[in-house]
């Protein structure tokens, strides 16, 4: 019996032993020192710095005129710096295809923009587009200019 019970005090012992001289403590390790040549943590800092930028609009072939930008008001053009800019118009290429209820133009296979005029994306579903608009504050949903089919 004492024998028994001297093994079972020597077995709790060992069991509340172990796992804390094994346990490593985290913070006394310092952290690990990436090599220069990896940039990772670099990189996604410094891409949270970056801010978007809209792809310049490509200038018209001569044979067609430029449209004319309509002119600011006096009113408008006295608004502080500040003031957020409306968003430029872009041109997007793709295929216009039916998800769901709704039409989207699918521009590669992996980005879709939600088209804000059903009816007019209706007609040219399954075809291939251009369409020049602007994107909203989301960047998923696209208002329409215009739309055309590329040849």
């Amino acid at each position: 019996m004492k024998r028994r019970t001297s093994l079972l005090a020597t077995l709790v012992f060992l069991s509340g032993i172990i796992p804390a001289s094994l346990g490593q403590d985290l913070r006394s390790q310092p952290s690990p020192v990436l090599p220069s040549e990896i940039l990772g943590p670099q990189l996604i800092a410094w891409s949270q710095l970056q801010k978007p930028q809209p792809v310049p609009q490509p200038l018209p072939p001569p044979d067609r005129p430029m449209q004319q930008q309509p002119e600011q008001q006096p009113s408008q053009s006295a608004n502080p710096p500040a003031q957020p800019q409306p968003p430029a118009a872009q041109t997007f290429t793709g295929t216009i295809i039916k998800d769901g209820n709704r039409y989207v133009l699918k521009v590669s296979s992996n980005s879709v923009y939600q088209l804000d005029d059903q009816e007019r994306a209706k007609q040219y579903e399954g075809k291939q587009v251009k369409i020049a608009g602007t994107l909203d504050a989301t960047g998923n949903s696209l208002h329409i200019g215009s739309i055309e089919l590329v040849s």
